[in-house]
């Protein structure tokens, strides 16, 4: 709906991560990622909150409902996380001797003990 129906191209690229509704089905926070800076991610955030109107008639039209849930649009800190913790562990993936002569021996080590 959003890349079909939503005219606004401040909207940018958005992915919609994860919804949670509350049980009352009042309340829905939809998280989001959009691609690219802070400043292109602060677009996305205004006009994603601008076409908050559009969305919910379009969600009480669709699933024919009385009432529909109040939408709370939240950028997706996680994903952020998760690109930081792998791109970790390829630094220090990468840090690590590839070659097993340049890595320690256990077994020469142990000899050494023995030999003291």
């Amino acid at each position: 709906m959003l890349a079909r129906e939503v005219h606004d191209p401040g909207i940018g690229f958005v992915t919609i991560t994860r919804v949670q509704v509350t049980p009352d089905l009042q309340h829905a926070r939809v998280y989001y990622t959009a691609l690219g800076d802070d400043r292109a991610r602060r677009e996305s955030d205004r006009a994603l909150h601008r076409a908050i109107p559009f969305l919910r008639r379009q969600i009480g039209a669709r699933l024919r409902l009385k009432r529909v849930a109040a939408l709370e649009f939240v950028y997706d800190q996680s994903i952020a996380g998760q690109d930081r913790i792998e791109q970790l562990l390829h630094d220090l993936h990468a840090t690590q001797p590839t070659d097993a002569a340049d890595a320690p021996d256990a077994a020469d080590s142990d000899h050494d003990d023995d030999q003291r």
